[in-house]
């Protein structure tokens, strides 16, 4: 899975979960920032979620979750 990927897979969650837009999910969700495997052998990849409180709260939540399945990413 890319990064580009991840980012689509994010806000499908979100609307599906949290209802709103494509566009607002992705100004709260930010993009999918990769990470060198040599230093984040566990997890490559991180998002900086901006927004309102429960929107940086449901991201934060759909993060954890997602993490466990797709723990690495490649950029693109």
């Amino acid at each position: 899975m890319t990064a580009s990927d991840l980012e689509h897979l994010l806000i499908a969650r979100l609307i599906r979960e949290r209802g709103g837009t494509s566009q607002t999910w992705k100004r709260a969700l930010g993009k999918v920032i990769v990470r060198d495997m040599d230093t984040h052998a566990h997890c490559n990849w991180d998002v900086t979620p901006s927004g309102t409180d429960a929107q940086r709260a449901a991201i934060e939540r759909l993060l954890d979750d997602v993490r466990l399945e797709y723990s690495i990413v490649a950029d693109g």
